[in-house]
């Protein structure tokens, strides 16, 4: 029981936790926005199972690190094909497990992402019938459960280039993902009672799919870019709404009666 007393233990938990946290914010993002067009009785459930799998997901896959680490042994030389001899674009075309899990999931992020924003800006309404028939609280899961794997997949690697140590590892997760799940209730109310936000949520969905599926080709874009931007833009937004909560305000007082 020694390592209780030693600090590098501790320092490497405590930041692999907010580390995992912070890998978990697109993940918040994802569950919020699907769960959201289930029925409102639905949504919390699906919230907390989402985030349940995603813990149970990341937990045996820190118990399979064999296998993840087996992930970035190439598996597709796409550069071969070409017969090229150029480092660059075999580095950049020879696949690996992992790089596919990225691309496909990269790019099912993308098609959500951009279905959504369409529906939205074209103001699509789909009849009671037809959300039936689309949307059902087992294709909201198996949707969770696609992007909960590559997330996770993101999530452990970075655990395992930290830490030797898995018993600090299957803490940091479960810390962090009871910290998503406390946090989950609040940012899906926020993002839902605001359609700009929702907007805002889905441009940052489309940009981390971007994101994976260049990281796929050895295209790595520091999320720290990515993160920034988004919550500028959410500051700014969270700017105008005060702004207009105290137009509406002033409006309201100076016309009690409301005539």
């Amino acid at each position: 029981m020694e390592w209780i007393t030693d600090p590098q233990i501790w320092i490497s938990f405590f930041t692999l936790t907010v580390l995992e946290i912070v890998l978990g914010i697109d993940n918040i993002v994802f569950i919020s926005i699907q769960s959201s067009k289930l029925p409102l009785e639905q949504q919390k459930k699906a919230r907390q199972l989402g985030l349940a799998l995603a813990l149970v997901m990341r937990v045996a896959l820190l118990f399979s690190i064999k296998w993840v680490m087996g992930l970035t042994a190439t598996i597709l030389d796409i550069a071969g094909w070409f017969n090229t001899d150029n480092p660059a674009i075999i580095r950049y075309l020879s696949l690996s497990g992992r790089d596919l899990i990225l691309f496909f999931g990269g790019m099912f992020l993308i098609y959500k992402s951009t279905t959504e924003i369409h529906h939205r800006v074209e103001g699509h309404i789909e009849t009671g019938t037809t959300k039936l028939k689309k949307v059902t609280f087992s294709n909201i899961i198996i949707q969770i459960l696609i992007l909960d794997l590559v997330f996770s997949l993101d999530s452990v690697i970075t655990a395992v280039g930290m830490v030797d140590r898995i018993g600090v590892m299957i803490a940091a997760v479960i810390v962090a993902v009871a910290i998503m799940m406390f946090s989950a209730e609040p940012i899906s109310r926020f993002v839902n009672n605001h359609p700009s936000v929702k907007m805002l949520a889905l441009a940052f969905l489309l940009l981390i799919g971007v994101s994976l599926t260049a990281e796929a080709f050895d295209q790595h874009i520091p999320k720290g870019y990515i993160y920034f931007a988004m919550a500028f833009s959410v500051l700014v937004e969270f700017l105008n709404i005060r702004s207009e909560n105290k137009a509406l305000k002033k409006l309201s007082d100076s016309n009690p009666t409301g005539v």
